[in-house]
This record gives C-alpha cells, sequence and structure tokens, in this order.
C-alpha cells in the first residue's frame, strides 16, 4: 500500500492474509535474538503447549515450521506415508484441488472424490469406497476442513464416524488453515490424526509459520513411512524436543514473538468465544447477501461457512470488476473469484481479529460498488439486514462488564 496510497486505513476483507492486530504488530517489533540462547526454547516450550489448546488436543505433538499452509500440507503426507500408497482425497474447490495436485506430484496414489464447487466433499461415496476397502488399501483420507474458494464448510465429525463405524485404520488428514481458531475444531474429539493451519488466517499473524499437530497414531506412522523428506521431517524435531532447544534450524524469532501475543489475545477473549464471534460474523455476512437479491455460493446450510463467503454475481457483472473497483475507488480488498469460479464469485472475507462494526464497514462498501457495476441493490439493505441481527446477538465485551 505505500506504493497506491489512499487515505485512512485499508480494509482488507480477503480470506487470508487477514489483519495484523496492535498487540501482535508490537510484539513483533523487535531485534533478532540468539536462539540457541536459554530464552527462546523457555519460550517456545510455552508455545508448543499452548498451540496445543486451538487445535483442542492434550495428546497431538505439534510443530511450527517456517513455511506455508503448502509446507504444512506436504509435512502432513510426506511424514506418514510412503510413495504409491492410497488416499482418498476431495475436490470441491481451488485449495482441495491444490492439495491433491501435490499429493499426486509426491506420488501417492490418490482416489479423487470430485463435487461441483459449491458443495461439501460427498461423505457417502467415502462410506462406500471405507466399506469395501476390506482389505484396508486405504492408508489416509486427505479433507480440507473449510474450503476458502467456494465458502464451504465440511463435517469432519462425520468422516470420523465412518471411519470408525467401519473399524478401517486410515489416517485422517486436515487441512484447517481457513479454520482453525475460528471454526469449531476438536482434534482428540474427532479423532483427526494430522491438523494444520498457518499463521495467516485465523491467527492474525503474518505469512511464514506453518503450524502441524500429529497425533500418537501419526507420530507412529513416520517409522514406516518412506516418503523423502529433510525439511519437513518431524523426527529432526523430536530430536531437539528431546534435548530441549526445540530447532533443528532457524526460526524467525519475530514469529515467535507475534505467536505468544496472537495466542495471548485469543485465550484473553477465550476460544470458544472467538469460535461465537465468527459464527456472528458469518451470519451477519450471509444475511446481508440475501437482502441484496444475490446468492451464496455455498449450495446448502450445512455447508456454510463462518470465515468467508462467497457471493455469486448476476451473469452479467464480472466479480473480478467488484474487486477491482473495490480497491481502486473504496481502499477495501475482497478476494477474487478462483479457477471455476472466476469472474462469478467475489469473496467476503470475515476471519481474524475482527469485529461487528469492521464487518458492517465492509458490508457498506461492497453495497455501493454493487451500485457501481450496475447491480440494482438498496443502499443500506444488506447493512440493515446485518445490523438487525448484530444488534440483538453481540454480548458485552467481557474485559469491560
Amino acid at each position: 500500500m505505500d506504493y497506491f496510497y489512499g487515505p485512512g486505513r485499508n480494509h482488507l476483507f480477503v480470506p487470508g492474509p487477514v489483519n495484523i492486530p496492535d498487540p501482535v504488530i508490537r510484539a513483533m517489533n523487535r531485534n533478532n535474538e540468539d536462539y540457541r540462547s536459554p530464552a527462546i526454547p523457555a519460550m517456545t516450550k510455552t508455545l508448543l503447549e499452548d498451540v496445543k489448546k486451538i487445535f483442542k488436543t492434550t495428546t497431538g505433538t505439534p510443530f511450527l515450521f517456517p513455511t506455508t499452509g503448502t509446507g504444512a500440507w506436504e509435512s502432513a503426507l510426506t511424514n506418514t506415508l510412503s510413495p504409491g500408497d492410497r488416499t482418498v482425497s476431495f475436490l470441491i474447490g481451488q485449495f482441495s484441488l491444490l492439495w491433491i495436485d501435490q499429493q499426486q506430484r509426491l506420488n501417492f496414489n490418490v482416489d479423487v472424490v470430485e463435487s461441483e464447487w459449491g458443495q461439501g466433499a460427498n461423505l457417502d461415496i467415502l462410506e462406500s469406497k471405507i466399506a469395501s476397502d476390506s482389505s484396508h488399501s486405504i492408508k489416509a483420507i486427505c479433507i480440507v476442513h473449510n474450503e476458502t474458494a467456494t465458502g464451504v464448510t465440511n463435517n469432519l465429525a462425520k468422516v470420523r464416524q465412518i471411519l470408525d463405524d467401519h473399524r478401517h485404520p486410515a489416517l485422517f488428514l486436515v487441512d484447517g488453515v481457513s479454520s482453525i481458531c475460528a471454526l469449531d475444531f476438536r482434534m482428540d474429539e474427532w479423532g483427526v490424526d494430522v491438523a494444520l493451519t498457518g499463521s495467516q488466517k485465523a491467527l492474525s499473524l503474518p505469512t511464514g509459520m506453518g503450524i502441524v499437530c500429529a497425533s500418537p497414531k501419526a507420530i507412529e506412522a513416520t517409522k514406516t513411512a518412506k516418503s523423502v523428506r529433510v525439511f519437513f521431517d518431524w523426527n529432526d524435531y523430536l530430536k531437539f524436543y528431546k534435548l530441549g532447544t526445540f530447532w533443528p534450524y532457524t526460526p524467525s524469532i519475530q514469529l515467535l514473538y507475534g505467536l505468544r501475543a496472537a495466542l495471548d489475545l485469543i485465550f484473553e477473549e477465550g476460544l470458544d468465544n472467538v469460535i461465537a464471534r465468527h459464527s456472528r460474523l458469518g451470519k451477519a455476512t450471509r444475511l446481508a447477501v440475501e437482502a441484496w437479491g444475490l446468492k451464496n455460493c455455498t449450495q446448502k446450510e450445512e455447508w456454510y461457512s463462518d470465515t468467508v463467503t462467497a457471493v455469486v454475481v448476476p451473469p452479467h457483472i464480472d466479480s473480478s470488476e467488484v474487486v477491482r473497483r473495490a480497491w481502486k475507488r473504496y481502499n477495501l480488498s475482497l478476494g477474487l473469484g478462483l479457477n471455476k469460479v472466476a469472474g462469478k464469485v467475489f469473496r467476503i472475507g470475515h476471519l481474524g481479529n475482527l469485529n461487528e462494526l469492521q464487518l458492517l464497514g465492509c458490508l457498506a462498501g461492497v453495497e455501493m460498488i454493487l451500485k457501481d457495476v450496475g447491480y440494482p441493490v438498496k443502499l443500506g439493505s444488506g447493512v440493515a439486514a446485518a445490523s438487525a441481527y448484530l444488534q440483538n446477538s453481540i454480548p458485552l465485551i467481557p474485559s469491560r462488564i
């Protein structure tokens, strides 16, 4: 933005990277430190314990990789599987597509279950495949919890139920990049074997940290997994965990301090309250979309996402123009439609350290943009619908009661 100045603040409403809270920015504004000194291992130890809380696990082992969600994907796969292993993976949008591409390039035998973009993972097909797999040739189920391209959230509890009902030993690998710390996620209760997220999403940090959490079953799988891994090898981390120094290579000192501050903010608000806040933001956004007379890309209520809403525009409007106009005229950043839905949807991200009044500002901006591009929206309609709901649902701020 320094190269394209606009007065005031940029209104960042893409579904990641998201707004960074001021306390986190201040925590990261520091010099480098010697990560081999006693200070960084001491902080890392507490971070690893606290990171387990956002996954809702007491038995998982977390890893903090200097990477993005894509690297976290690779870590999850290569530490638990061998080339040629059969995986079942669900293609429901751009990010599930990219994870499938990665699995194929890593030489896994990927059984792709494809659904129309805007639909969730077809779990009936999964159950059929699991029921017929008496030889247990399926080694892992790979699923994106929240598909950011279409605003679809999948039912992870149902996946676990299918595996348990058929006593199938497949590993359960979950991309929680745009869900963990914003949507209900229960690693232990749902029997997730590897879960992962990225720092730039609901944690509200800069991009650059991929956080992976592995169950005891996943850790055991590393002993037989034959995939080549170096940078993402969990065993290298585990050696340094035992030594108490924690880092097999240089971490980002600034991101570690940022993570400390981000977790402190989440715990001060309360993780369940954070999830409830995202639920309000998602509901308010969907009410606005309905008031505008537009459709949600997500085809059923059971799949609605509380971190991102993909809004379908009429055929005569190019959704890319909505995004361009938002940035050029209103200093508002919205998400583009990707791949199959390019030009057909724009995305409103509502995740991270974000409150209801910030969202209402975004919705007001979207209304003006829709008017600009020729859609006959009634100005104030979406804001009114969202406000009416929020006014009756926003609780008092706990620290100010």
